[in-house]
């Protein structure tokens, strides 16, 4: 049986990214807002001079996580990742395999509103924004502290195409 991210596993994910972008300032979270309502693509090209600043508190939020802690995270990326592996969302992004399962990093990276208003309207995803690092972000954590990527127990990939039914 394959390992689905808690309600609560969801929850500590989103709060943590939403923490780390908290900690870069208010002009990045002004930029991540308007994301979902903005006018054009090269308004939403400005939040790339955060990205940095963002995964480097990413990563001093998760510092003093356990193996399972991270595990957990990185099923619940794995998992949004996997969710949002669509062709409508691909025709947006734009991207090859690699390129799209960036522009999905993105899109995650970007918090909890973002990630839902694509999910609803693929048309709200930006055209080539892409963060590689959050890929797989918790899984190099936990190979860094703790020796391998960790055995998240979903039974998912989050390489682009593994989604099915969201190829059909």
């Amino acid at each position: 049986m394959s390992k689905i991210p808690t309600a609560a596993e969801e929850s500590r994910f989103w709060e943590i990214i939403e923490s780390a972008w908290e900690r870069v300032g208010t002009d990045p979270n002004g930029l991540r807002g308007a994301l979902i309502d903005r006018e054009s693509d090269d308004e939403a090209y400005a939040i790339d001079e955060y990205l940095e600043a963002f995964l480097h508190h990413l990563g001093a939020l998760s510092e003093g996580l356990s193996a399972a802690e991270l595990t957990a995270l990185d099923r619940v990326l794995e998992r949004k990742l996997y969710d949002i592996d669509r062709a409508d969302i691909q025709q947006v992004t734009d991207g090859s395999d690699d390129g799209f399962l960036y522009c999905r990093g993105f899109i995650v990276a970007m918090g909890r509103d973002f990630y839902n208003a694509v999910v609803a309207n693929p048309e709200v995803a930006v055209l080539d924004a892409e963060c590689e690092a959050m890929c797989y972000f918790f899984a190099h954590l936990h190979d860094e502290r703790f020796g391998g990527f960790p055995d998240t127990g979903s039974g998912i990939s989050r390489e682009t195409t593994s989604n099915q039914a969201g190829w059909d």
